[in-house]
């Protein structure tokens, strides 16, 4: 059921997209909508689309939760405006990092986070692997190195060392 909740909401969602004025990404139930900003028509143009987000929500008697929703800008300028946007009359609130499939992204486009946290969940992984394979072999444990560590090391290494 779920494979065609998915398929439905994509094909409903891809209808919605056609009038939008900014990108749109979704991934399963996730959705993405981002703009390069330079002025202010830009600013509007998202709000609009998000706008537009809202309603297409309530005609389509789709729930959206607005307090799970961030809003990030990602540039190396110091001085910023703050962040006003609204999703269905909710403030989207400002933040400084957010995680988009796994991927922890900074405003200021540091990977300091994200390679923070896969190198302490990667040896989380290693001490679990040493723990129960103290007295395997080398295979036993050069296998389970390959499978249980190695992943978590390379998951989205082309997003922040193509």
């Amino acid at each position: 059921m779920q494979i065609v909740g998915q398929f439905l909401y994509k094909h409903t969602f891809a209808r919605k997209n056609e009038n939008m004025e900014s990108a749109i990404r979704i991934f399963a139930y996730d959705c993405v909508i981002y703009r390069k900003i330079i002025n202010n028509a830009d600013t509007e143009k998202l709000q609009k689309s998000l706008d537009r987000l809202g309603e297409w929500a309530i005609e389509n008697a789709m729930k959206i939760n607005p307090s799970k929703s961030k809003a990030i800008r990602f540039t190396r300028a110091r001085a910023k405006n703050p962040l006003n946007y609204l999703l269905m009359g909710t403030l989207i609130p400002e933040v400084n990092s957010c995680k988009y499939l796994g991927i922890i992204l900074r405003s200021d486009l540091s990977w300091a986070d994200q390679v923070n946290y896969t190198v302490k969940k990667a040896c989380k992984a290693l001490h679990f692997t040493m723990r129960i394979l103290k007295m395997g072999n080398n295979n036993t444990k050069s296998l389970a190195y390959m499978s249980i560590v190695c992943p978590i090391l390379e998951y989205g290494a082309t997003c922040w060392d193509p």
